[in-house]
């Protein structure tokens, strides 16, 4: 294997290597560790985060960013509770449908004007987030889940995993292929390799882009939505930073946030390593929750650093 293969398996893969790494190391430091149980725990608690993670993919690998994507899974999450009196579909659709035309609207923008994608969804950030207050009345009223198949879809278990995760396993090969298999997949990552070039071979830039955003925002929708099924409730104090978890995840998991490369692999495999750093965190017990986020910052840098360096070795190669 030359220098520039092994610079695109540490790029691609190496959260998956890291991740190997600590669950081996947890293994054998900790006996609680390795066990069904706090596997499971782990990967419940992580599914939330990755189905957003699914969406931010796609969008970093245009070259974009969504920081919208925290107000709209707890959006998501009180505009199920609220529709849950009504059935289950409309506790599913609601949500789905306000977070889908957000994305959208941000989309259009982003697509048509050239306006960055920072500023638009930050805007998107505030603004959806105030209509959540609105909802809510300033946070005072929660709404209950009282839809029972629609609580069931959060909370219950199959084979000792929630319904969650297997809904989150079926989205990821659903967008591997989706991003690997497929004509919208190609135009992704063309547009975050050189949007100008892109446009010049023909590839619909503004479509593809539209299309990103909506896709980011129904799946923080359905997050936000399966979250409050399995809470039984759509909880307004959740998902503050959440965008900043999603972004970290990604990057983590080898795709650039300069856009042009990436993978679901890799951003299911860093939300996963974020999950077992908490989870190695709180085996040690003298150390607060809080640590995770050093932890996590600390090593989205060291990412990031080992990024660059591997783009300038297979330059020079």
């Amino acid at each position: 294997m030359n220098r520039e293969q092994t610079s695109r398996l540490l790029q691609q893969h190496g959260a998956v290597m890291v991740l190997a790494l600590l669950v081996i190391v947890g293994s054998l430091a900790f006996e609680s560790f390795a066990t069904p149980a706090n596997a499971a725990s782990v990967v419940v608690s992580s599914s939330f985060l990755a189905i957003i993670a699914i969406g931010m993919t796609f969008v970093i690998i245009s070259g974009g960013i969504d920081l919208s994507v925290g107000s709209l899974f707890v959006l998501g999450g009180v505009l199920a509770a609220y529709g849950s009196p009504y059935g289950m579909l409309v506790a599913l659709l609601l949500p789905l449908a306000v977070c889908g035309v957000v994305g959208l609207l941000q989309g259009l923008v982003i697509a048509r004007t050239g306006m960055a994608p920072f500023i638009v969804t930050l805007a998107g950030l505030l603004g959806v987030r105030g209509l959540m207050l609105a909802i809510s009345d300033e946070g005072a009223t929660t709404y209950l889940v009282k839809d029972r198949a629609f609580a069931a879809l959060g909370q219950g278990e199959l084979l000792g995993l929630s319904h969650p995760v297997y809904i989150t396993g079926a989205l990821a090969l659903l967008a591997m292929v989706l991003l690997q298999r497929t004509g919208f997949g190609q135009n992704v990552y063309a547009i975050g390799g050189n949007e100008q070039a892109a446009a010049l071979m023909g590839v619909p830039v503004a479509r593809t882009k539209v299309l990103v955003y909506v896709m980011s925002g129904l799946l923080a929708g359905l997050a936000g939505a399966l979250n409050a099924a399995r809470l039984s409730s759509g909880v307004t104090i959740l998902g503050i930073g959440l965008e900043l978890d999603a972004i970290a995840a990604v990057v983590i998991g080898g795709t650039l946030l300069t856009g042009g490369a990436g993978g679901i692999t890799g951003s299911v495999a860093g939300v996963l390593l974020l999950g077992v750093i908490q989870s190695l965190i709180n085996q040690v017990g003298s150390l607060t929750s809080a640590f995770q986020q050093v932890v996590s910052g600390v090593f989205l840098a060291l990412v990031v650093v080992a990024q660059r360096l591997l783009s300038k070795a297979q330059r020079l190669t």
